[in-house]
């Protein structure tokens, strides 16, 4: 079964292309993790939100990947200095 996330992250308008260029260097550190398997950064067509997806073979990877994230400065579980409101964040798993 594997386990993935979606989530809806809600920077302030100038600093919307800031925010997508932190999202990208996660991404790219998280191609590199074990049991990954996809990520996505989008922007809705208004430019109200940024959303970010990823895809992981099991739990396990997904948490150790989070690891890494904090580590990189991004917060998985809060509100970075770019963000006006918290974000959305569901888990999903596979079936």
């Amino acid at each position: 079964m594997s386990f993935g996330f979606v989530a809806f992250h809600y920077p302030a308008p100038e600093h919307v292309e800031d925010f997508v260029a932190e999202c990208h260097q996660v991404a790219e550190a998280m191609r590199q993790q074990p049991g990954f398997l996809s990520v996505g950064v989008w922007v809705t067509a208004d430019g109200d939100a940024v959303v970010t997806t990823g895809a992981f073979e099991s739990e396990d990877a997904f948490r150790a990947t989070a690891d890494l994230a904090r580590e990189m400065g991004a917060t998985p579980d809060g509100l970075s200095d770019l963000e006006v409101r918290p974000r959305e964040v569901h888990f999903l798993v596979s079936r």
